[in-house]
């Protein structure tokens, strides 16, 4: 049975909280805020940039205030990971800025989609017809969502799926080398190594931010934060197959600051789809906490 708790399932409610609040910050700043952007927004690289830098800057206080002793670093992993998970942040804002949070939301939950094809093909894991079931499900949304070859289609949600997909690649490595690091270690490096790739590739397009389009800027790195302290909080009290589908409900708090603030919402199948990616997910999290329990 998988491991309950009411405070693990709060606590990643509340890491899913400050994932929307980033996307939609995110999306603000790349020029939906009118008021503090009259001349434009800023460019994605730049705000996902920004994102890591803060971030850094948090996890370099938390490391010297609490005397991190560092173990041996796996770099190369290390490195292949935060360049995955900056090619992540980095689509998923792309996409946020030009799509309802709601539809790119959902096309990045296609992550597990992802992560198990991942480890079939590199880790030779074994996937039966019920976990193959909750793939075509997944799939089935995202066709629903997307609607390739219709004039509903939207090009930009070609990139929120490659948030997916990168997220995948970044998933497969995380469930590595959390085996070998503390995971505190892994959070510094992760935003160290995530904060000079962000950083060189925005300098290409570095505009000066106002001292309101700043405050943005740190708030996107700030709640990216948040969501990761309260998602390895939740992780650690309690078993993956209980917490994460409490995660999914980013996007009804994604949706509900989207609508209230922009005004924009999806349209009838976009919501459908939305909602099979969703119990898709939670389908296949469910099955893995049974073949889990099973396998104890």
């Amino acid at each position: 049975m998988p491991k309950v708790s009411s405070k693990a399932a709060m606590m990643m409610i509340v890491a899913s909280v400050f994932i929307a609040i980033s996307t939609f910050l995110a999306k603000g700043a790349s020029g939906r805020f009118d008021s503090i952007s009259p001349d434009g927004g800023i460019h994605p690289l730049q705000v996902t940039a920004s994102r890591f830098l803060f971030a850094w800057l948090l996890w370099v206080i938390v490391v010297a205030v609490r005397r991190v002793p560092f173990q041996k670093i796996h770099w190369k992993l290390h490195i292949v990971r935060s360049f995955f998970g900056w090619a992540t942040v980095t689509c998923l804002f792309w996409a946020s800025a030009h799509m309802a949070l709601s539809d790119a939301t959902a096309i990045s939950f296609l992550t597990p989609v992802v992560t198990l094809i991942l480890a079939v093909l590199l880790l030779k894991e074994r996937v039966g017809p019920i976990r193959w079931s909750a793939v075509a499900i997944m799939l089935t949304g995202a066709l629903i969502l997307l609607r390739p070859g219709t004039s509903a289609f939207q090009p930009m949600a070609l990139v929120a799926l490659c948030a997916a997909v990168t997220s995948g690649c970044e998933a497969t490595i995380i469930k590595r080398i959390t085996a070998l690091e503390p995971r505190i270690q892994i959070l510094f490096l992760n935003n160290t190594i995530g904060m000079i790739i962000a950083v060189t590739a925005a300098l290409a397009v570095w505009t000066s931010p106002t001292p309101m389009q700043w405050l943005v800027l740190f708030g996107v790195g700030m709640s990216m934060s948040g969501a990761q302290v309260f998602f390895l909080t939740s992780m650690r009290d309690g078993d993956a197959s209980y917490v994460v589908p409490f995660m999914y409900s980013t996007l009804i708090f994604a949706s509900v600051l989207d609508f209230w603030v922009f005004g924009d919402r999806p349209d009838a199948l976009g919501f459908v789809g939305a909602l099979v990616i969703v119990a898709g997910a939670v389908f296949l999290a469910l099955r893995e906490g049974a073949r889990q329990a099973r396998d104890r």
